[in-house]
């Protein structure tokens, strides 16, 4: 059973969430009890319990809007007191691809070397994906660009949305794309020449097999961020479990998205061009805290084969992103993404069709842990929060 309590926290705001959930209320009455620092939860002779993180208090007397969900669970709203404190990501590209920095790239799903050890002179920003069509639409005579390509030289990386892309020229540790024929019924060449078909470019890791980007050209590879690690080379590595890594790494695109653009609506596309997942991010400033028990979070990790769990003990803490979001498989609200696909308001994030199915699966999970009458919102039939952005630090 999961734990009976989960804490949904609005940073910055004051305001507190609370979720008794039904497992917890089968046997009535139930005694609810809050404490500045401890939730407890008292039914039929047994105890449940929730102690918060530290720098964080409650205060009970604000307790309002108690009211019973569809399903049994309760649900409340309640005023927190915050200490100052920070966010220790899981993982952060931009502070281990650095220039003058010594890195190393790993393949996220098994840890073994894609990329040696390299320093980057040169470690820059790409415009975003559709800037060549924007140029259309600002200049008055022909795209002056329309040919023009950017290519990382030996001791350059340049950094996209969610990839990145280096020079290959003279690397040895870069795997290899498969050699088959093409859709034109030519063969892919190893010297570098054009690969004509898609799925000639692909980039696999030479141990896992598992896809980490594509080749652009023929000195240049794109990496995709949810694939592959890059590691300061003076410390020592170890993996991240993946659902872990895929959430970090999809919550920090959509907060540097839409703070840096003031985008809050996304399209998750597939490497195969479709679209996959349709987001609404609502906030970013969210912590969740869960009295864990056999929890759902715990439940999204080990499908995956993870065993991680993000604090020892009978409480989780997570930081997290809170979306709405529409499933777009085997179309799916075809209407609706073929309508946000044309708006220039939301934005396109491109990963690998795996792990868009991954991603998928993972919001699923988290939509479930939640009672049925908290499980949509609008015209969106689904509602998650993604976990394990990070870590709070006291």
């Amino acid at each position: 059973m999961a734990g009976p309590f989960v804490l949904e926290i609005r940073r910055g705001t004051g305001s507190a969430s609370l979720l008794v959930r039904e497992a917890s209320l089968r046997s009535l009455p139930a005694d609810i009890s809050l404490a500045p620092a401890r939730l407890e939860l008292r039914s039929a002779g047994a105890c449940g319990a929730l102690e918060l993180p530290p720098g964080l208090s409650l205060a009970p007397a604000s307790c309002r809007g108690l009211r019973s969900l569809p399903g049994g669970a309760l649900h409340l709203r309640l005023h927190l007191r915050e200490a100052p404190g920070g966010v220790e990501l899981v993982y952060n590209l931009r502070e281990s691809l650095k220039p003058q920095k010594n890195c190393i790239f790993y393949c996220q799903s098994c840890g073994d070397v894609i990329v040696e050890e390299r320093k980057f002179l040169r470690v820059l920003p790409l415009p975003s994906e559709n800037w060549s069509a924007l140029v259309e639409e600002w200049c008055c005579h022909p795209n002056p660009f329309a040919k023009s390509t950017l290519h990382p030289q030996r001791d350059d990386c340049f950094l996209g949305d969610t990839f990145f892309l280096l020079n290959s020229e003279n690397e040895s540790h870069v795997p290899e794309p498969p050699i088959c024929c093409s859709e034109t019924g030519h063969h892919a060449s190893q010297n570098g020449s054009t690969l004509k078909s898609k799925e000639n470019t692909r980039v696999f890791c030479k141990r896992c097999k598992t896809m980490l980007g594509e080749t652009i050209s023929s000195d240049t590879i794109k990496y995709y961020v949810t694939e592959v690690i890059v590691h300061p080379s003076e410390e020592s590595f170890s993996t991240i479990p993946r659902s872990q890594f895929v959430q970090s790494m999809v919550a920090q695109c959509l907060m540097e998205l839409s703070s840096a653009k003031s985008t809050f609506r996304f399209t998750i596309k597939g490497d195969d061009g479709k679209i996959y997942i349709l987001i609404w991010l609502l906030n970013s400033d969210t912590l969740l805290v869960e009295s864990l028990g056999s929890s759902s979070s715990h439940n999204v990790f080990t499908l995956f084969g993870d065993t991680f769990l993000p604090n020892s003990g009978a409480v989780g803490n997570w930081n997290a992103v809170k979306v709405l979001y529409q499933p777009c498989v085997k179309s799916r609200n075809k209407e609706l993404a073929d309508a946000w696909e044309n708006d220039f308001g939301v934005h396109p994030l491109k990963f690998p069709s795996e792990t868009c199915l991954e991603l998928l699966l993972i919001l699923g999970l988290s939509t479930t842990s939640l009672p049925p009458s908290l499980q949509c919102m609008n015209s969106f039939q689904n509602f998650g929060a993604r976990r394990n952005l990070g870590r709070r630090c006291p």
